[in-house]
């Protein structure tokens, strides 16, 4: 079967499925390359009934080559980077085979919602954040649900409230005169959410990079 005939048949497939969370639509009616799929964030996981779009180019090589994804919807996430949306997932890199689809790439990565692999990160930040605290994660990872994968009025963007910082803390080096962008910017690097009063050690780590 030739790559076109092939694509074609695969969307007809997803079409079919009126059963499964997943759409999957061309972005040009005369372009079979690039598509871009739909999900639905899987239940008991921060990312339930968000609404996930993954941006789909179809190399030339297809299907003995695995499509090119990345993630427009932002998503917290370890296996998916927090700022470009580019994933970490081996069906997607040495693992794809050509019997395998864009549907179910879709699916695995529906899956690695309900299974993420902290330890084969995409985005450090977030694994760390995953592993060390995983309730502040979870938090975390429903706001992004929310702010960027539902339909809700509620876009009032809280950029500590982002990266599970603790608003007290950012507040703190704010009274210090220290810019807020540059606060919230070293305390992810330092992988820092939250300092407690009793902890000026840590207060004087942050300092001292705020002040480079």
């Amino acid at each position: 079967m030739s790559r076109m005939k092939r694509i074609v048949k695969e969307l007809d497939d997803v079409q079919k499925d009126t059963e499964a969370s997943i759409t999957l639509n061309l972005v040009q009616e005369d372009d079979l390359s690039h598509l871009k799929g739909t999900f639905i964030g899987p239940p008991d996981t921060p990312y339930a009934g968000g609404k996930f779009v993954v941006d789909i180019k179809i190399p030339n090589e297809y299907p003995f080559k695995p499509p090119i994804m990345k993630f427009d919807t932002k998503v917290y996430h370890p296996n998916i980077s927090s700022v470009t949306g580019a994933i970490c997932l081996d069906i997607l890199k040495d693992a794809w085979t050509p019997i395998l689809t864009i549907k179910s790439s879709l699916i695995s990565l529906q899956s690695l919602f309900q299974s993420p692999e902290p330890n084969d990160p995409q985005d450090a930040e977030v694994a760390k954040h995953y592993i060390s605290d995983r309730n502040g994660f979870t938090n975390t990872a429903k706001y992004w649900t929310q702010i960027y994968a539902s339909d809700s009025d509620s876009k009032n963007v809280s950029d500590a409230e982002l990266y599970g910082i603790d608003e007290a803390t950012v507040k703190n080096f704010e009274n210090m005169g220290f810019p807020r962008d540059k606060i919230i910017e070293v305390l992810r690097r330092l992988g820092l959410k939250k300092i407690e009063s009793g902890e000026p050690r840590t207060e004087n780590r942050v300092i001292e990079e705020l002040l480079k």
